[in-house]
């Protein structure tokens, strides 16, 4: 019974569900707040994400006529339960992960596409024409940005010879020599969460100006106040994943010192997607697919191909 109850605690209150509500929605203010400073504006108040999501869980949820009432209405659920779900597998202040495992890499990213397919799934089966475009949008990105990603990742377990995340922060944290030889893997893991999140210059699927708030045309209430949440959660699961594969640092802290550590790992990565934002203004989504298969999947393959020589002549 008490390890049901700390089993329970872990997923609903820290390091689960209640914690990453909460980070999540700070992690949106830092960058709704820098995003608008490097464009000369004031930006929000530091409460403004929790008064939008308690506006919209306050809000009636309106379910489209035609739409799949179940589908319609399982999605956003399904989208926040992933995100929550890949954190508990990625190694956070300490050296492992609550529920590590070899071969837990794998099942992060693949919860971390789950979301993704969700606003697709969602979005088509709302019936709106908006909604079908936007989520048609999100799945070819997601075609797009997925490869690269992944194989950035994979030059980084490659190069430490495991398929668990624990052991891969352990073998850079004892060899950070060789941090350096996944820089290139690093930006492009970088650009790929940019597209997952679906952010400027990738936020084809939710132009605004073009097809209104695209697959979530139809939703309001808590419906879209939890696929608002799973996109700010799935924001610190993909910040906290680069941050403990590229950069393992203070995990050998104390605890109170290595949870302010990782928090400040997570910020910057989150700065980072900031100033990339503030950078490049929309693409088409053509130029996006382009962009990723002509120029990000080549150059990740080489990335592979450095770290197999690496691994070859140093680590043999």
């Amino acid at each position: 019974m008490a390890h049901l109850a700390l089993s329970l605690f872990y997923i609903l209150v820290f390091p689960g569900l209640l914690f990453l509500s909460v980070f999540g929605l700070a992690a949106e203010y830092v960058d709704r707040k820098l995003y608008a400073r490097m464009q000369n504006r004031m930006g929000p108040p530091w409460f403004q994400p929790l008064a939008d999501l308690l506006k919209l869980f306050g809000k009636e949820d309106v379910v489209p006529e035609e739409s799949n009432p179940q589908i319609f209405r399982l999605m956003p659920v399904i989208a926040l339960t992933a995100a929550v779900s890949a954190f508990f597998y990625i190694p956070l202040w300490d050296k492992n992960a609550l529920f590590a495992f070899n071969g837990d890499l794998i099942v992060v990213l693949y919860l971390l596409t789950i979301p993704t397919l969700t606003f697709f799934l969602g979005g088509w089966y709302s019936t709106s024409l908006y909604a079908k475009i936007g989520s048609v949008r999100s799945v070819t990105q997601l075609f797009a940005y997925e490869i690269p990603l992944f194989m950035s990742i994979l030059s980084t377990a490659l190069l430490a010879n495991t398929w668990s995340l624990s052991e891969m922060t352990a073998f850079y944290g004892k060899n950070p020599v060789y941090i350096p030889v996944n820089i290139v893997s690093f930006f492009i893991a970088l650009i790929a969460l940019l597209g997952k999140l679906e952010k400027v210059p990738f936020d084809i699927p939710e132009a605004e100006t073009e097809i209104v708030a695209g697959t979530f045309t139809e939703y309001s209430g808590r419906l879209l106040g939890f696929f608002r949440l799973a996109i700010d959660i799935e924001a610190v699961v993909g910040a906290s994943l680069l941050a403990a594969v590229y950069l393992p640092f203070g995990l050998s802290l104390p605890p109170a010192f290595g949870f302010l550590f990782y928090v400040v790992k997570v910020l910057f990565m989150i700065g980072l997607l900031a100033l990339l934002r503030s950078v490049f203004a929309r693409l088409r989504i053509d130029q996006m697919v382009n962009f990723c298969w002509r120029y990000l999947a080549p150059v990740a393959f080489l990335q592979l191909l450095v770290t197999l020589a690496v691994k070859g002549v140093f680590l043999r």
